[in-house]
């Protein structure tokens, strides 16, 4: 795997037994997946010492691999990512209440708990920013994880989550570079959800194609080309109309490999 973008695929979709899953995703034309360790998927967190592993060799006789899980960050994770060449675990970062700089230095002491056990495994977290009460823009981002080492903690971008944000996908590469480990792809827009008897509005997210979102994947690639990044770009599988993702998702690819691996 050689190439300068590899393409992998969140599976949150999929429910299929994993030999199953291998064989669709490999149909679909990705390098490899995010699995999610979660209750009731492929791999639960209660049996990860040896569902992982098994997952990863299953998808490896299909010449696929696990590029990241999302799932907690233990010890038992860590360690099964560790055995099974998984490099790096996506997590979100929720923010709780209205203080923003508390809870934010509150998140810094876990991570500071975490250090020894990822440098012990050799594995990274990566955080991935989340419009709503999260850890939701590059800026935020920064000031969560500038001190760490980019090979404990990195970020995961999403520049969906970043557009619905406002921000300008060039100053958000900008911004990450240094500690940027993956691109989430997937685009949205604000979709008014009140009609106009509504004494104010309210508005939510609507889950698109990439061509179609406030999120400008062209501007994303050739920024990214720009920069020289290299790495992982993993397609998030999420759209608000759920039972279009199988058809939606290769179009997605496609439209991402013209982007990415053109000129």
């Amino acid at each position: 795997m050689s190439k300068r973008f590899l393409y992998s695929v969140f599976t949150k979709p999929w429910k299929l037994a994993v030999s199953d899953l291998a064989d669709y995703v490999k149909r679909l034309g990705f390098n490899g997946i995010e699995l999610p360790v979660r209750k009731g998927y492929q791999v639960e967190p209660a049996f990860v010492a040896k569902g992982l592993p098994n997952a990863a060799r299953v998808l490896a006789d299909s010449g696929l691999k696990i590029f990241s899980v999302a799932g907690p960050t233990d010890e038992a994770t860590i360690a099964a990512c560790a055995e099974s060449e998984v490099p790096l675990i996506r997590i979100c970062v929720g923010i709780e209440g209205n203080r923003y700089l508390a809870e934010e230095s509150r998140r810094r002491k876990e991570f500071d708990k975490l250090i020894p056990l990822l440098e012990k495994y050799g594995v990274k977290v990566g955080i991935q920013n989340h419009c709503g009460k999260s850890v939701a823009n590059a800026m935020q981002l920064r000031s969560l994880l500038h001190k760490y080492d980019p090979k404990h903690i990195g970020v995961v971008w999403d520049p969906a989550h970043n557009a619905l944000n406002g921000e300008e996908p060039e100053h958000a590469i900008d911004i990450v570079l240094p500690h940027l480990c993956m691109v989430n792809l997937k685009n949205a827009f604000w979709k008014l959800r009140t009609g106009p008897e509504a004494p104010y509005a309210q508005w939510q997210e609507y889950w698109t194609m990439g061509r179609y979102g406030l999120a400008s994947w062209p501007r994303v690639a050739a920024e990214l080309k720009r920069r020289n990044w290299s790495g992982v770009l993993c397609l998030s599988a999420e759209y608000s109309d759920q039972g279009a993702v199988d058809r939606l998702v290769p179009e997605d690819l496609s439209f991402a490999r013209y982007l990415f691996d053109s000129a």
